[in-house]
This record gives C-alpha cells, sequence and structure tokens, in this order.
C-alpha cells in the first residue's frame, strides 16, 4: 500500500516537474543604452529589442545580431506587417512611428502618433498598426502603407496592448486600471472594465481559443480576465516591476517577467483556474519578454549595473546587455 501511495504521488506531481523551467542560452549583446519591449518574429526566429536610439535585430538561435533600426529617439514598441513587408517601431520622445523594410532594417518614413508614444502591435483582422501613447491617453491609428489614419482617445494612461485577431484589439490602461476593447475598424473604443483587485496593469498576453486576457499589474499580481464577458474572472500573485507578459497555448502556461528578477510562470488548470508553477530567478532588471510560439521559447533581456547617483537610476554598465533564453526543463534535456 505505502509504494501505491507513493505512486500515486510521483504521478500527482509529475505535471508540475513537466512544467520547470531553467536558462538555456545567454548571449551578450552589448551596446549603449537602456531597453524596452523585446518583440518576437516567430516566422523568422528573429527578435527585434527596443535600444533607446534604435532597435537590434537578433537571430533567435545564435544570438547573433542581424542588423540595427536606426534614427529613432526613444524606442519603445515594434509592430510587424509582414504583408506589407513594413516593420514599425515607437519613437516617444519625437510623438513618432519610424516605417522601416523588414529585410533590411533601413528606414523608409516617419509617422506622426502623439505624446509617450510607447507599445506597438499589428492587427491582422484589420490590418492595422494600433500604438499605445501614454501621456496622451490615446492611440494611434496607422495603414502598414505609412499613413496616419486616425487617433482614439482611451480615457487611460496605455500600457501594452494585444490583437486578438478578430477585430478588436484590448489595451490595458495603467492609471485607471482598466482594460480597454478597441473595435479596429471602426477605431473606436467599445467596452472597458475594470481590473480590480489588480492595479496599475501594464503588460499584456491572450488566449485567443478560450478568450482570456493576462493583465500583469505593479501590484503584484497577474489579472485574467473574460473578454468576450469583459470581466475579471481569476488573479494569481506575480513579482515585482513587471512589464512584460506571455500565453503559450501548447503549455497551458502564462508568464510574466518581473524586474525583481523573476519570471512568474502560471498555468492553466480550466478557462478560470490557475496556478503559480514557479518564480524562475532570472536576472534583477529582467522585466521585458517575447514569446516564440512556434519553438515555446521565452527570451528576456538584462544588463548590469552601477551604483545609482543621489536620487537617480542605476546605471547600464557598458557591454554587458544580455538575452536570456528560457525553455521548459524537459524539451531542453
Amino acid at each position: 500500500m505505502r509504494n501505491i501511495a507513493l505512486a500515486l504521488t510521483l504521478a500527482a506531481a509529475a505535471p508540475l516537474f513537466a512544467q520547470s523551467y531553467r536558462i538555456t542560452h545567454t548571449y551578450t549583446l552589448g551596446g549603449d543604452g537602456r531597453w524596452d519591449y523585446v518583440v518576437p518574429d516567430p516566422a523568422n526566429h528573429r527578435l527585434f529589442i527596443a535600444r533607446q536610439t534604435r532597435v537590434m535585430v537578433v537571430d533567435e538561435d545564435s544570438g547573433k545580431l542581424l542588423g540595427e533600426v536606426t534614427g529613432i529617439q526613444g524606442a519603445h514598441g515594434t509592430a510587424l506587417a509582414p504583408a506589407s513587408g513594413h516593420g514599425f517601431a515607437t519613437s516617444g520622445n519625437d510623438q513618432s512611428v519610424v516605417m522601416f523594410d523588414l529585410k533590411t532594417f533601413k528606414t523608409l518614413g516617419r509617422i506622426p502618433a502623439a505624446e509617450d508614444a510607447d507599445a506597438i502591435i499589428y492587427d491582422s483582422a484589420s490590418n492595422r498598426v494600433f500604438t499605445f501613447n501614454g501621456d496622451a491617453h490615446s492611440s494611434t491609428v496607422i495603414d502598414p502603407a505609412g499613413k496616419l489614419i486616425t487617433n482614439i482617445p482611451l480615457g487611460g494612461k496605455p500600457e501594452y496592448g494585444a490583437s486578438a485577431g478578430d477585430g478588436k484589439v484590448y489595451a490595458n490602461l495603467t492609471d485607471t486600471s482598466e482594460v480597454v476593447e478597441i473595435d479596429a475598424k471602426t477605431a473606436t473604443v467599445v467596452r472597458r472594465w475594470s481590473t480590480a483587485p489588480c492595479r496599475q496593469p501594464v503588460s499584456m498576453a491572450l488566449d485567443t481559443a478560450h478568450h482570456r486576457l493576462f493583465s500583469g499589474c505593479r501590484s503584484g499580481l497577474m489579472a485574467i480576465s473574460d473578454y468576450q464577458a469583459g470581466k475579471v474572472v481569476a488573479t494569481v500573485p506575480i513579482g515585482k516591476g513587471v512589464d512584460g507578459a506571455g500565453f503559450d497555448a501548447a503549455s497551458g502556461n502564462a508568464f510574466a517577467s518581473n524586474a525583481d528578477g523573476t519570471l512568474t510562470v502560471i498555468h492553466q488548470d480550466t478557462q478560470d483556474q490557475y496556478h503559480v508553477v514557479e518564480n524562475l530567478p532570472t536576472a534583477q532588471g529582467a522585466r521585458n519578454m517575447g514569446l516564440d510560439p512556434t519553438n515555446h521559447r521565452v527570451f528576456l533581456v538584462s544588463a548590469k549595473f552601477g551604483p545609482p547617483p543621489a536620487g537617480g537610476r542605476a546605471p547600464v554598465l557598458p557591454g554587458t546587455f544580455t538575452l536570456m533564453v528560457v525553455e521548459r526543463a524537459a524539451a531542453a534535456r
């Protein structure tokens, strides 16, 4: 009986062990400047990483720098519109979006946006690009050919957003602790709902199969919403200083990358039930992540920091900027 009980205990624990993750590769990319969003290009296994004055384009498999998109003043997000052959990078300091060639990374034009142009995404259903302009409390809508369409008032300060692929775009409003739903074709806000008790939502990811939306909040929670019903259905604890999120449909795992040097891994038990699998140690400041759904890898970036000046931010030590690759332990063996 004792052996049977032990076997049952191990069998029950096996799924948890199978879900564990580890850092399998690290690549020193170097270069000056802080960073922001890490945006995968799954079709080509590339990463687009914002670095203040430019966007670095990195090969996922080798960590090799493939090129850079230059001429950016305050780089934050990158959106890819492959059918047009164009990429788009927010240039927050001059309230614009830089359009570039996806093959050569050469700048093709500059489109006016709004104050604090930050995150940016491409919605395939409407064939439009949407920026999220923090201080302007708006979203700039752009045709992938490079034409400004309109600016949408959002009623709050947006952080990251996501496309559901069905003509709806979602964004977190960090100052009002809400999610807004945008009709991509009419370019209007059609719904909003509270993320309470999750406060200051920033990062976002979607599970489109089950219509679930993950909002990583600076208050130390992740809120999971039913985005069809427009309500929060669950919350789970995450690390401090979140800025990135992802959802891998193959494993049923959601992720939150946190500035405290952890990657919170959350498993979807049912549509409305979730539990934290682990808080994987990463690196201090590794709060931005990208997930490639084709190989299920999570990509994190960070660097080493010097002592902070009085009342200021700790400086990034030159040459220490690093890319980390995280994979499921079972897959990595």
